[in-house]
Protein backbone atom coordinates (compact mmCIF):
# COMPACT_ATOMS: atom_id res chain seq x y z
CA UNK A 1 0.00 0.00 0.00
CA UNK A 2 1.44 3.57 -0.96
CA UNK A 3 0.70 6.75 0.66
CA UNK A 4 -1.43 9.57 -1.34
CA UNK A 5 -0.87 13.52 -0.33
CA UNK A 6 -4.13 16.00 -0.87
CA UNK A 7 -3.93 19.84 -1.51
CA UNK A 8 -5.70 21.23 1.21
CA UNK A 9 -5.55 24.80 0.50
CA UNK A 10 -7.63 23.17 -3.28
CA UNK A 11 -9.89 21.38 -1.63
CA UNK A 12 -13.23 20.75 -4.24
CA UNK A 13 -16.21 22.21 -2.53
CA UNK A 14 -18.18 19.72 -0.23
CA UNK A 15 -21.81 21.24 0.13
CA UNK A 16 -23.49 19.86 -2.32
CA UNK A 17 -22.57 16.54 -1.14
CA UNK A 18 -23.52 17.50 2.61
CA UNK A 19 -26.69 18.46 1.18
CA UNK A 20 -27.34 15.16 -0.17
CA UNK A 21 -26.00 13.46 3.43
CA UNK A 22 -28.51 15.74 5.61
CA UNK A 23 -31.08 14.62 2.25
CA UNK A 24 -31.01 11.20 3.18
CA UNK A 25 -31.21 11.34 7.19
CA UNK A 26 -27.19 11.14 7.45
CA UNK A 27 -25.84 13.46 9.73
CA UNK A 28 -22.20 14.06 10.13
CA UNK A 29 -20.49 14.62 13.66
CA UNK A 30 -17.87 14.85 15.73
CA UNK A 31 -18.42 12.14 18.67
CA UNK A 32 -18.81 13.60 21.89
CA UNK A 33 -16.32 11.53 24.57
CA UNK A 34 -18.85 9.62 26.23
CA UNK A 35 -19.85 7.84 22.67
CA UNK A 36 -16.22 6.87 22.77
CA UNK A 37 -16.72 3.18 23.61
CA UNK A 38 -19.98 3.12 21.41
CA UNK A 39 -17.11 4.42 18.65
CA UNK A 40 -14.75 1.71 19.19
CA UNK A 41 -17.58 -0.88 19.43
CA UNK A 42 -18.60 -0.44 15.79
CA UNK A 43 -14.80 -0.08 14.79
CA UNK A 44 -14.03 -3.71 16.66
CA UNK A 45 -17.31 -4.77 15.11
CA UNK A 46 -17.05 -3.75 11.41
CA UNK A 47 -13.45 -3.46 10.46
CA UNK A 48 -9.88 -4.11 12.56
CA UNK A 49 -8.78 -4.05 16.13
CA UNK A 50 -5.53 -1.86 15.17
CA UNK A 51 -8.38 0.60 13.90
CA UNK A 52 -9.93 0.55 17.44
CA UNK A 53 -6.50 2.08 19.06
CA UNK A 54 -6.35 4.73 16.19
CA UNK A 55 -10.25 5.87 17.51
CA UNK A 56 -9.34 5.62 20.76
CA UNK A 57 -6.03 8.00 20.37
CA UNK A 58 -8.80 9.75 17.78
CA UNK A 59 -11.44 10.45 20.64
CA UNK A 60 -8.91 11.38 23.30
CA UNK A 61 -8.50 14.62 21.43
CA UNK A 62 -10.65 18.05 22.36
CA UNK A 63 -12.17 18.48 19.74
CA UNK A 64 -11.58 15.06 18.59
CA UNK A 65 -10.03 13.94 15.84
CA UNK A 66 -12.77 11.69 14.44
CA UNK A 67 -15.92 12.46 12.83
CA UNK A 68 -18.73 9.89 12.76
CA UNK A 69 -21.95 9.24 10.04
CA UNK A 70 -24.98 8.57 12.13
CA UNK A 71 -28.61 8.05 11.21
CA UNK A 72 -31.54 6.95 13.97
CA UNK A 73 -28.99 7.21 16.11
CA UNK A 74 -27.02 4.25 14.42
CA UNK A 75 -23.39 4.65 13.31
CA UNK A 76 -22.87 4.24 9.58
CA UNK A 77 -19.23 5.27 9.02
CA UNK A 78 -16.04 7.24 10.91
CA UNK A 79 -13.17 8.55 9.75
CA UNK A 80 -10.04 10.05 11.93
CA UNK A 81 -7.05 12.53 11.47
CA UNK A 82 -4.00 13.78 12.56
CA UNK A 83 -4.01 10.63 15.03
CA UNK A 84 -1.45 7.74 13.47
CA UNK A 85 0.92 10.85 12.26
CA UNK A 86 0.75 14.22 12.24
CA UNK A 87 -1.52 15.70 9.01
CA UNK A 88 -2.51 11.82 8.77
CA UNK A 89 -5.60 10.62 7.56
CA UNK A 90 -7.66 7.26 8.41
CA UNK A 91 -8.70 5.03 9.44
CA UNK A 92 -11.71 5.22 8.04
CA UNK A 93 -14.84 3.07 7.12
CA UNK A 94 -18.34 2.92 5.95
CA UNK A 95 -20.73 -0.32 7.24
CA UNK A 96 -21.59 -2.64 4.49
CA UNK A 97 -24.99 -1.76 4.40
CA UNK A 98 -24.25 1.78 4.10
CA UNK A 99 -21.98 1.84 1.59
CA UNK A 100 -22.90 3.74 -1.92
CA UNK A 101 -24.90 6.60 -0.63
CA UNK A 102 -21.30 8.92 -0.66
CA UNK A 103 -20.96 8.75 3.08
CA UNK A 104 -17.69 7.65 3.25
CA UNK A 105 -16.24 10.43 0.51
CA UNK A 106 -18.60 12.50 3.35
CA UNK A 107 -16.56 11.92 5.71
CA UNK A 108 -12.95 12.36 3.91
CA UNK A 109 -14.27 15.99 3.72
CA UNK A 110 -15.04 16.36 7.09
CA UNK A 111 -11.90 15.22 7.71
CA UNK A 112 -9.78 17.15 5.51
CA UNK A 113 -11.56 20.27 6.25
CA UNK A 114 -10.54 19.48 9.72
CA UNK A 115 -6.75 19.26 8.81
CA UNK A 116 -6.62 22.50 6.83
CA UNK A 117 -8.64 24.53 9.49
CA UNK A 118 -5.86 23.52 11.56
CA UNK A 119 -3.67 24.79 9.56
CA UNK A 120 -2.30 22.35 7.17
CA UNK A 121 -1.29 23.16 3.85
CA UNK A 122 -1.46 19.13 2.78
CA UNK A 123 -3.29 16.34 4.19
CA UNK A 124 -1.93 12.66 3.78
CA UNK A 125 -4.09 9.54 3.18
CA UNK A 126 -1.59 6.85 4.65
CA UNK A 127 -1.45 2.97 3.07
CA UNK A 128 -4.00 3.61 0.81
CA UNK A 129 -6.32 0.73 -0.73
CA UNK A 130 -8.62 3.09 -2.93
CA UNK A 131 -6.31 4.70 -5.25
CA UNK A 132 -8.68 5.46 -7.77
CA UNK A 133 -11.48 6.41 -5.46
CA UNK A 134 -9.00 9.15 -3.41
CA UNK A 135 -7.69 10.36 -6.89
CA UNK A 136 -11.35 11.51 -7.89
CA UNK A 137 -13.31 12.13 -4.90
CA UNK A 138 -10.56 14.65 -3.57
CA UNK A 139 -7.84 14.44 -5.86
CA UNK A 140 -5.12 13.08 -3.86
CA UNK A 141 -1.98 11.92 -5.57
CA UNK A 142 0.21 9.00 -4.88
CA UNK A 143 3.73 9.92 -3.09
CA UNK A 144 6.30 8.11 -4.63
CA UNK A 145 8.74 6.01 -3.16
CA UNK A 146 5.72 5.66 -0.26
CA UNK A 147 4.94 1.66 -0.54
CA UNK A 148 6.67 1.20 3.09
CA UNK A 149 4.93 4.14 4.49
CA UNK A 150 5.33 4.51 7.92
CA UNK A 151 3.87 1.27 8.70
CA UNK A 152 6.56 -1.28 9.34
CA UNK A 153 7.03 -4.19 11.55
CA UNK A 154 3.54 -3.87 12.60
CA UNK A 155 3.00 -6.74 15.51
CA UNK A 156 0.61 -9.45 14.49
CA UNK A 157 -2.85 -9.72 16.43
CA UNK A 158 -2.51 -12.94 18.33
CA UNK A 159 -4.38 -15.99 17.28
CA UNK A 160 -7.52 -17.12 18.79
Amino acid sequence: MVDMIVRLYALPDSSELYNTCEQAGVILRRPGVYEKHLVEEFVRAHFSPKWVSEVSVAMAKQPAGCFIATKDKKILGFGCYDTTCKAYFGPTGVSEEARGLGIGKAILFKCMEALRDQGYAYGIIGGVGPIPFYEKAIGARVIEGSENSIYQDILPEPEA
